[in-house]
């Protein structure tokens, strides 16, 4: 089962008594200060819940897998996604 954002928006309305507009206007802030933060390499932290930070991914060499040619991957930023205690010790109580 996966909830999806309108189903997220929502629920969360519902738990806090805000209209669903609010609350999709407090993620879209969410996810704007995640995007802006995380891009210039800052590391997000809501203890107990999680982490966020950008990861560095070095060049290296890869493989066409279609003509088995070489070629050069170049180097790119990647997401790290990290669970925290409270989230880790919600899955496992389950």
């Amino acid at each position: 089962m996966a909830m999806n954002r309108s189903e997220l928006v929502a629920e969360v309305a519902e738990k806090s008594g805000n209209t669903q507009a609010a609350v999709n206007g407090v993620l879209d802030s969410l996810f704007q200060v995640f995007e802006s933060s995380v891009s210039k390499g800052e590391k997000i932290t809501i203890p107990g819940w999680l982490s966020v930070e950008r990861t560095d991914r070095a060049a290296r060499q890869g493989r066409n897998p279609q003509t088995g040619e070489a070629i050069q991957i170049p180097a790119g930023h990647g997401v790290k996604l990290t669970a925290g205690s409270k989230l880790k010790a919600a899955v496992s109580s389950k």
